[in-house]
C-alpha cells in the first residue's frame, strides 16, 4: 500500500491482474462444473480461488476472486457467463423504459461478499486484499450490446445520440459500482480496482463529456474510507491524462505505453500500475526478465511504481513463469524507493 501512497518501499510490489484464473490447474480443479457466476456467490470457494496464487507466488497483494458482472446479477439482470463468449444480457438495455431493471443495490445484496471478504483478510494476515468493481463505460457496453462487443456500436450511438438516456445509466452504474466496492472495504479490503476495461474505445474528448464526471464520482464516494484508489482500462494510452483526472491514486497503464512516457501523460501526484505485455511470459526466460527489468527501470521514473502486467494473465500461461517473474521483481528492485 505503501507504493500507491508514492512513498519509499524496500522493493517494488508487484501482483498480476487475473492472478487467480484460468492459468493455475488448482483454480481448474475447484471450478470444474461450476458456472463462473455460481463460484463468485460462494464464499468458501471465492476463499480457496483468491488464496491459490498467493501461496503459488511471492505476490504482495490478493485480488478478490469475483466478476465485473455480480453487482448486476445480484440486483436482478437476467445475464450468464458463457464459457468462449463472455457476459451475456437476456434483454439488453436499449430504451429509457429499459433503464427500471437497474434497481438501486443494497448491501444484503451479496452477502457472499461480505463473508468471503472477512474470512480472506483473516486467513492474508499482512498481504493486503485488492477488492475491485467494474468501470461504468464497461458495464454500459455489455448491457447496451447484450454481449461482447468489438466495435461497440450500439454503446456508442447511445452515448452520442442519446446523451440523457446514457448518463441516466451510467448514473445507475456509477451508484452500483460504488454500493460494490463500499461493500468489499467495509468488510476489510485494503485497496480497490476500478476495471473499466473496455473504455480504450472512446475518444479522449468522449471520455472527458461522457465518462469521466461518473467515474470521478466513483473515487470520490471511495475517497473518505481511506484505501488506495487504482483505475485500469485497456487500451487507454490517449485517456491517461483524463483518467488521471478521475481521482484514483493509482492509474494502471498497459503495455502499449512505456511507463516513462505514462508518467508524462498523467497528472503529477499519481502512482502508476504496470506494465509487462502478458504475452511476453510466453518468450524465453532472458527475454521475460529483460523486458521486466526495462518496466521497473522505467517505473522508477513514476512518483510510485506497482509492477503488474498490462492486462490479465493469459489463460495458458505457465504459473512457474509468473513465480519467476515475481521473484524477480523483488530481487531486482530490492533497495529502491519502487
Amino acid at each position: 500500500m505503501l507504493a500507491c501512497r508514492r512513498r519509499p518501499v524496500p522493493h517494488t510490489p508487484v501482483w498480476f491482474m487475473r492472478q487467480a484464473g484460468r492459468s493455475l490447474p488448482e483454480y481448474l480443479r475447484v471450478r470444474e462444473g461450476v458456472p463462473m457466476l455460481e463460484s463468485c456467490t460462494r464464499p468458501d470457494m471465492i476463499v480457496e480461488i483468491t488464496m491459490q496464487p498467493v501461496r503459488r507466488y511471492a505476490v504482495d497483494a490478493a485480488i478478490f476472486f469475483s466478476d465485473i458482472m455480480v453487482p448486476l446479477k445480484a440486483i436482478g439482470v437476467d445475464l450468464d457467463i458463457k464459457p468462449g463468449v463472455g457476459p451475456v444480457i437476456a434483454d439488453p438495455i436499449r430504451s429509457a423504459g429499459d433503464l427500471a431493471a437497474l434497481r438501486p443495490p443494497v448491501p444484503d445484496d451479496v452477502p457472499y461478499v461480505t463473508e468471503a471478504v472477512r474470512g480472506l483478510v483473516g486467513e492474508l494476515g499482512a498481504t493486503p486484499l485488492i477488492g475491485f468493481a467494474g468501470g461504468p463505460f464497461t458495464l454500459a457496453s455489455y448491457l447496451i450490446e447484450g454481449g461482447p462487443s468489438k466495435n461497440h456500436e450500439r454503446t456508442k450511438a447511445m452515448m452520442y445520440g442519446e446523451p440523457e438516456l446514457w448518463a441516466s445509466l451510467m448514473d445507475r452504474l456509477a451508484d452500483l459500482t460504488i454500493a460494490f466496492l463500499k461493500v468489499q472495504v467495509a468488510a476489510g479490503a485494503s485497496a480497490v480496482q476500478v476495471f473499466d476495461s473496455w473504455v480504450g474505445a472512446v475518444a479522449a474528448q468522449d471520455y472527458r463529456e461522457s465518462v469521466l464526471p461518473h467515474t470521478r464520482r466513483i473515487f470520490a464516494a471511495i475517497e473518505p474510507l481511506g484505501v488506495p484508489r487504482i483505475h485500469f482500462g485497456v487500451g487507454t494510452g490517449e485517456l491517461l491524462g483524463p483518467m488521471g483526472e478521475a481521482g484514483a491514486d493509482v492509474v494502471g497503464v498497459d503495455w502499449r505505453v512505456p511507463l516513462d512516457e505514462a508518467v508524462s501523460r498523467v497528472e503529477p501526484g499519481k502512482a502508476l500500475q504496470g506494465n509487462l505485455d502478458p504475452a511476453i511470459l510466453f518468450a524465453p526466460w532472458e527475454i521475460v526478465e529483460r523486458r521486466a527489468r526495462d518496466v521497473l527501470a522505467r517505473g522508477r521514473t513514476a512518483e510510485g511504481h506497482i509492477f503488474n502486467l498490462g492486462h490479465g494473465v493469459l489463460p495458458s500461461t505457465d504459473p512457474d513463469v509468473l513465480a519467476r517473474l515475481a521473484d524477480l521483481v523483488h530481487e531486482a528492485s530490492s533497495g529502491r524507493d519502487g
